[in-house]
């Protein structure tokens, strides 16, 4: 909320969807109730519902979590967070990723998101994440049923990551504007081979 008010958006809670609401959903669909969150603390407050233990929540773990909910910690990650996640996992729990993004923008500099994390515990454990956020076509069929907006036709994504914004909402039936601020670089559009339906200077120009 914080950051987008900062953009100068004028939204209010309940007209955000994000990815940790997508991922406890994700649970609750599933029937998995004892969640182990790998979250910002300040995310846990969209997993009120569910029964939280282990990793991040501050809480014991009672038993095995039926399933494991891995975001972006940043710096937070450890060995021993990511050695707790992998062996909840191999002992049958399931994983859930709030994100595959690469990489992100940090005071100048890229640094890793929480893609990188969710694929070293595929490949450890070598079984596959349920993707809630980003570049799901399920969270942007969600996004859009949360606005009101059943076309995907209709909508546009407009981000700076190639391969969750761009590349993600046009697998969903969306449009992919890029902007050329955060933590865009020519060359990885050049390279990827993602072509975007609009590249902008920046989210200004949608004003």
């Amino acid at each position: 909320m914080q950051r987008l008010r900062g953009y100068g958006f004028e939204v209010a809670a309940e007209e955000v969807f994000t990815a940790t609401l997508a991922g406890a959903q994700v649970a609750r669909e599933a029937g998995w109730r004892r969640v182990a969150p790998f979250v910002p603390e300040a995310s846990l407050v969209d997993m009120g519902d569910l029964e939280l233990g282990g990793g991040t929540s501050g809480r014991r773990v009672d038993g095995l979590p039926d399933a494991v909910l891995v975001g972006d910690l940043g710096e937070r990650w450890s060995y021993a967070l990511l050695q707790e996640a992998f062996e909840y996992v191999m002992s049958g729990a399931a994983l859930i990723a709030l994100s595959r993004d690469r990489y992100w923008l940090r005071q100048g500099s890229l640094v890793l998101d929480a893609g990188p994390f969710v694929a070293g515990l595929e490949f450890a454990s070598g079984k596959s994440a349920i993707v809630a956020g980003k570049p799901s076509a399920a969270f942007y069929a969600k996004a859009l049923d949360s606005m009101g907006l059943g076309s995907p036709e209709t909508a546009a994504m407009v981000g700076d990551d190639l391969w969750s914004d761009v590349q993600g909402a046009q697998r969903a039936g969306l449009q992919g504007w890029l902007v050329r601020t955060g933590k865009y670089l020519q060359a990885s559009v050049t390279e990827s081979g993602i072509r975007p339906d609009r590249i902008l200077e920046s989210v200004a120009a949608l004003g």
